[in-house]
């Protein structure tokens, strides 16, 4: 199947089958929205919406978040990873976001990342979440996904994967693109065992393709072969210590 194939088929069932895909993540302002994204830097989604909450209402504005410090902020994101560093940039960021942009969120990516724990894939998602821009956040679901499914070729960077998706993509769907990949990632492609017997758009798949191929089945029969070889020996050895142990009781 050739790529443009591919993008068309996945934009067509995506936008069919999931037309309102949005983050998981709890917020109800750009402001909360910037605080979770730089909270959920390598921690799940559910995490960070347990956290939040108290957060958010010790801090409901910019100015109080600003006149905190990172050891109080700490106290209440200390079950998230690195809490450490994230006290201390959201602290950061609050400082910058009052006094360089009046306490207002800017939608431009650059500006976004003059502040403390804001790189390129947290600005991307606040632009494409907060303003629909055409902005790719690529984290490591849509890095594996895009993979995965064909959309990019011998991407080895996150940058790479974003100047694909951003390149192919219709320019009105990247920002709801990002989600499409996340939430695949998130619940049918998973990194270590991807749910291909229920994945509904693998009929496009370049990895279930490969999946497919005579040297992959033939590599798949060998694996089960020797699993359950592995099994056999297993059962005899614990039947033998079974026996021995029956006979020292004796």
């Amino acid at each position: 199947m050739l790529k443009k194939d591919r993008y068309e088929a996945f934009v067509n069932y995506f936008s069919k089958h999931q037309p309102q895909a949005e983050t998981e993540l709890h917020y109800t302002n750009p402001f909360e929205l910037l605080i979770a994204v730089i909270l959920s830097a390598q921690c799940t989604d559910k995490r960070i919406n347990q956290v939040t909450p108290k957060l958010f209402e010790r801090f409901p504005t910019v100015e109080s978040l600003a006149a905190s410090t990172s050891d109080e902020v700490f106290t209440y994101i200390r079950s998230v990873s690195y809490p450490n560093n994230k006290a201390k940039h959201l602290v950061g960021m609050a400082k910058i976001l009052l006094g360089d942009f009046g306490g207002i969120v800017p939608e431009d990516i650059n500006d976004l990342q003059k502040m403390p724990g804001v790189g390129r894939k947290t600005a991307n998602v606040i632009a494409s979440v907060v303003f629909n821009a055409p902005a790719m956040a690529v984290d490591t679901h849509v890095f594996r996904v895009s993979n995965r499914l064909g959309l990019t070729t011998a991407a080895k960077t996150p940058l790479a994967v974003e100047k694909q998706l951003v390149k192919y993509l219709p320019q009105d769907k990247i920002h709801i693109a990002h989600h499409w990949l996340i939430l695949h990632g998130r619940y049918i492609c998973l990194a270590r065992s991807p749910k291909c017997e229920l994945c509904p758009i693998s009929h496009f798949c370049k990895y279930d393709e490969q999946q497919h191929t005579p040297s992959a089945l033939k590599k798949k029969e060998n694996a089960e072969i020797r699993k359950q070889k592995q099994k056999a020996q297993k059962l005899k050895k614990d039947k033998i210590a079974k026996e021995l142990k029956k006979r020292a009781l004796i």
